[in-house]
């Protein structure tokens, strides 16, 4: 039997697409303190960090308290457009569910996730999508530091045992890259995200699902 494969995804901005309630709770939260949202461009630029790295980035000229109110706001606001929207709050991109239907239904590859959203917030995503059972491990900024720290996927290669040389992270962001990095695992960045393709740094880039198993079957050197 062939070696374990560990694929690792993010989650907003590359495997759903969650800018719509992200930008409408973001506007909630800088409204309550009577500030002006930052652009479109600029909120997106940050998504896949945690909240805290989040609003120092977006809000750093703010006091912690000031900050700390925001991202309350932003929690709630957040979690009733998800109460609200169901699934739709994050809609897959095309492709994207049976992308990860057919890696999952392959013996030696596992799958894993590592994501800035809390893991409320994941989970609730996961069940509202019927993706239990889905995903050997869940990696999520309640857990861990902030990407691109390395430490998610660290935590995800100890809990399915696969070597780094045999893991590749998927993601939007370039902090999802340099977290990748930093662990030592290949990066696969996709073009249908939150930040510019050309600039992620990423050992491949796929501009369509269809080029995902190629890209991951060079980088871990499996032969079929």
């Amino acid at each position: 039997m062939s070696e374990l494969r560990l694929v690792i995804f993010d989650v907003d901005g590359t495997l759903v697409d969650s800018q719509r309630d992200i930008l409408a709770a973001m506007a909630e939260a800088f409204a309550s303190e009577g500030l002006a949202m930052p652009s479109r461009e600029r909120v997106l630029s940050g998504v896949g960090l945690s909240l805290p790295e989040t609003f120092l980035r977006l809000a750093g000229e703010q006091g912690p308290d000031s900050r700390a109110r925001m991202i309350a706001v932003y929690c709630t606001a957040y979690a009733d457009l998800r109460q609200k929207h169901g699934p739709e709050s994050s809609p897959f991109y095309p492709g994207a569910r049976a992308a990860l239907e057919g890696l999952a239904a392959e013996p030696c590859t596992l799958l894993a996730v590592a994501t800035g959203k809390s893991r409320r917030g994941l989970d609730r995503l996961i069940e509202a999508h019927g993706l239990e059972g889905v995903f050997h491990s869940r990696q999520t900024a309640d857990d861990h530091p902030s990407k691109p720290h390395p430490a998610m996927v660290h935590a995800a290669l100890d809990e399915t045992g696969v070597a780094p040389r045999r893991a590749v992270m998927i993601g939007d962001t370039q902090f999802d890259v340099e977290m990748a990095r930093a662990a030592g695992v290949a990066s696969i960045g996709v073009a249908w995200g939150y930040q510019p393709a050309a600039g992620l740094g990423a050992d491949r880039i796929i501009h369509d699902w269809a080029g995902l198993r190629p890209a991951l079957d060079d980088l871990t050197e499996t032969t079929r």
